[in-house]
């Protein structure tokens, strides 16, 4: 005769809300983020102006750079380096004041490579 033994088999399942926002939380560390469109529009937007920025801060950074040695020149050494330090100082001036337009330039320039991808990805997100 056999014997019939038949398990009890359950399951048991227990909520917890704050284990599942911190696997939730782990799972997104490792995950690959997926990037949405809007969130794609604004970092093409946020890089058009990202160049422009960079060149015009180095620019910038030369032509201060520029004027204080041509300062430094005219007050220190007043008798040798007095008018060599005007030159050095009007050529600072001329750089720094050459930074604006050259933000300008560049960022123009980015923007009309990038206008059919941020039209293409506006007119998807319109829809």
């Amino acid at each position: 005769m056999m014997e019939n033994n038949q398990e009890k088999e359950t399951f048991q399942f227990t909520y917890s809300a704050k284990e599942q926002e911190e696997i939730k939380n782990i799972r997104r560390k490792y995950a690959v983020p997926e990037e949405d469109k809007m969130e794609q529009l604004r970092r093409l937007d946020a890089s058009v102006t990202q160049k422009g920025t960079t060149a015009a801060l180095i620019v910038g950074l030369i032509g201060t750079l520029l004027l204080g040695i041509g300062m430094c020149c005219c007050m220190v050494w007043q008798n040798t380096w007095f008018f060599p330090g005007i030159i050095i100082g009007v050529i600072g001036i001329a750089v720094l004041a050459a930074a604006y337009p050259l933000y300008n330039h560049v960022t123009q320039k980015e923007r009309e490579k990038i206008a059919p991808e941020i039209i293409r990805l506006t007119d998807e997100l319109m829809k």
